[in-house]
């Protein structure tokens, strides 16, 4: 099949790449046109501009995006839009929130082009492995991008989950319980570092790898990262989110469904960030008020 790839940053590359290793010719663009030269070297077609490549594709087209959620997944498919015609299809592969995603299906259905929202999941390492795509799409659209959809995945990692918007949220949430599983691991780690027994935490995570029922490919991640540093000394304990865990959140509060560990996962992110807490002083200070309990002094 032929179709466009639009942004080649990590994802974008690797399955541009992927995508002509199985036999398919992908016109490619990227703001950075030096990202465009790497991609025509893996076999791609270089474009130069969004119009070059809408012109470099036979109708019916197909145009896969993968750009940042926000503005430049705005901004992209408006420019799209105006390039585009009645029987087209644009994919976004990227994390549109879901209800934005439902709008602009709807705005890009009322000129005859169809919004496609694979929600992507799989990493740096989608290239080896493959990618889990969470596809939103008409039945006609799904089934006419299916020989793409079946190149970029591992056997069984791909399916129709419903209607546009489905597929963008299916991903959200599945990032959200990507939250709190990270957030397990990582108190059960910490928990065993602070045993009173000096664990080799390498080799527990490689062994809770072989038959235990938390084995997953977070864990295998977990074992190698261990390996790699066991004390984690290059790491920082600042960790960012990205939105979908808001969202999940969000949406639980929406539907009045319990989510208490995918928001304290989140939570617990936004704890990371901290260089001092207020909400911490607060509790020091009034534990001395009420109990004459020491506090520990600030430097200073």
């Amino acid at each position: 099949m032929r179709l466009g790839m639009v942004g080649l940053g990590r994802m974008g590359a690797n399955m541009t790449t992927r995508l002509v290793h199985g036999g398919h010719e992908v016109v490619a663009y990227d703001v950075d046109l030096a990202a465009v030269e790497k991609a025509a070297a893996t076999g791609a077609e270089g474009a130069v501009s969004l119009d070059d490549l809408v012109a470099r594709l036979d109708a019916p087209r197909a145009v896969w995006m993968m750009v940042p959620a926000g503005d430049a997944t705005r901004s992209t498919l408006d420019a799209l839009a105006r390039l585009l015609a009645r029987g087209d299809v644009v994919i976004d592969g990227g994390n549109s929130h879901y209800t934005e995603t439902v709008a602009r299906a709807a705005a890009l259905g009322e000129h005859g082009i169809s919004l496609v929202d694979a929600g992507t999941s799989g990493g740096i390492w989608g290239l080896r492995e493959g990618y889990c795509l969470m596809v939103g799409a008409s039945e006609d659209d799904f089934a006419r991008l299916e020989p793409v959809l079946a190149t970029l995945a591992p056997p069984n990692g791909y399916a129709r989950v419903g209607p546009p918007g489905s597929g963008h949220f299916v991903k959200m949430v599945h990032n959200g319980i990507e939250y709190a599983l990270m957030q397990g691991y990582a108190e059960g780690l910490e928990l065993l570092k602070s045993a009173r027994w000096e664990l080799d935490l390498a080799a527990i995570t490689e062994l809770w790898r072989h038959g235990s029922v938390i084995r997953s490919w977070l864990l295998d991640l977990a074992a190698s990262a261990l390996r790699r540093d066991p004390e984690l000394e290059g790491v920082a304990d600042y960790v960012e989110d990205s939105g979908e865990g808001r969202w999940t959140v969000q949406a639980a509060l929406d539907s009045a469904v319990p989510a208490p560990t995918i928001t304290l996962a989140l939570f617990a992110r936004f704890a990371s960030r901290q260089d001092s807490s207020f909400a911490g002083k607060m509790l020091a200070a009034l534990r001395q008020e009420f109990g004459g309990h020491a506090v520990r002094r600030a430097d200073g």
